[in-house]
């Protein structure tokens, strides 16, 4: 947000935000998925007034939302045994369940990757949850710290809970291979750990939604009792309605029907219950099946921009002249890439060529555009030589 600020104060007619976790078309403006657009046409034709929601929110936007992110057929959502609440979008559904876990969780602390989204730590901090980590990303190589990850589950005390990015690891944009996603699965099954999936970018990571969904997918089939707590506001860009899910896989639907009520708990005094509107918008998309396919195409234009300008940016980088590896650019996936840059590499940047990202490195591809590619490409060559 401070970034933001600065960026805004700068008057400099080359200035370039790549900070802000926003998608932006190629020209740099802000986008409204064509579908999300009929959608919302459809609710307010509807008038269905403004009356508040119910605690857990939408029930039938919640139905449909697991339904997207576990599958079709989910063998736990067809027996009734799936917990779930409509959430102020990811960071409230984050926040309900750390308040969740302080309760009830097998230990007052829960491990996050290293790095992971720097609000991740104040979120459970503040519930009450003492935040640990555990090696993700090893800077020296650009790469996944895979051995590190595993030793650091399988030392995790057992029935911690551990969180897990579904897709699009934010901020590194680097994921696990199908192969080490069962890996992790196989070392959290040992260990009794508590999997909690952060889904922020379902379909908007590769361009396909199942394909995205396949650890959560894959977790639930391997029979684990996971959380997961889902996010709107990347796919859908409604940033600004707050739409998200918390869900949690339980033993029975007895089970399911009291995590249900501990949710409802604590939201009550928290915020008491979630907005109506863009749980309305995204219940009409997944509701229909002509729309859900749009949905999936233009979800999977914007990832395809993105993935076009990682190439543009990893080339433009190599023709002024770097000498450098750049290839984990196109490597990762997602809205960010985890560009290597130091702290003072990316204040040269903002300095010289005004350019503006966060202090680890983290640049917004889709604040990248055919436009102002290779000034970026140049500006980074410039501070990294």
């Amino acid at each position: 947000m401070g970034l933001n600020d600065a960026f805004a104060s700068d008057t400099s007619p080359s200035r370039v935000n790549v900070g802000v976790g926003a998608y932006r078309d190629d020209d740099g403006r802000p986008y409204v998925l064509p579908v999300v657009a009929e959608a919302e046409a459809l609710v307010i034709a509807g008038a269905y007034g403004n009356e508040y929601s119910a605690i857990g929110g939408d029930a039938e936007f919640c139905r449909l939302a697991c339904e997207f992110a576990y599958g079709p057929g989910s063998v736990p959502a067809a027996e009734g045994r799936v917990a779930m609440s409509q959430t102020l979008s990811g960071t409230g559904g984050l926040r309900v369940f750390g308040e969740f876990l302080r309760k009830f969780g097998a230990h007052k602390h829960i491990y996050v990757p290293d790095p992971t989204w720097g609000n991740h730590i104040p979120i459970f901090g503040n519930a009450g949850i003492e935040v640990r980590k555990y090696r993700y990303y090893e800077r020296a190589t650009d790469s996944l710290d895979f051995a590190g990850l595993c030793e650091d589950l399988h030392a995790a005390p057992e029935g911690s809970c551990v969180l897990l990015h579904a897709c699009a690891h934010n901020p590194t944009g680097q994921d696990p291979t199908a192969e080490q996603w069962a890996e992790i699965s196989g070392i959290c099954s040992s260990r009794g750990h508590l999997p909690f999936f952060d889904a922020a970018y379902q379909g908007f990571a590769t361009g396909d939604a199942p394909t995205d969904a396949g650890a959560v997918r894959k977790f639930v089939e391997d029979g684990h009792h996971i959380a997961l707590v889902q996010s709107f506001s990347k796919n859908f860009g409604l940033y600004g309605q707050r739409v998200g899910c918390l869900s949690a896989v339980c033993a029975s639907p007895e089970e399911a029907k009291r995590v249900e009520s501990q949710f409802k708990i604590v939201i009550r005094p928290m915020y008491s219950n979630p907005p109506v509107h863009g749980a309305r918008i995204v219940k009409t998309v997944l509701g229909d099946e002509r729309m859900t396919g749009d949905f999936v195409r233009q979800c999977g234009e914007m990832a395809a921009r993105i993935n076009s300008m990682r190439t543009a940016l990893r080339d433009g980088i190599v023709a002024a002249g770097s000498q450098r590896k750049w290839d984990h650019i196109v490597e990762q996936i997602g809205m960010f890439a985890y560009s290597g840059l130091s702290p003072e590499q990316v204040d040269i940047m903002r300095e010289r060529h005004h350019i503006y990202c966060t202090a680890d490195g983290r640049i917004s591809m889709a604040g990248v555009t055919s436009g102002n590619v290779e000034y970026i490409a140049k500006a980074i060559h410039d501070v990294t030589k």
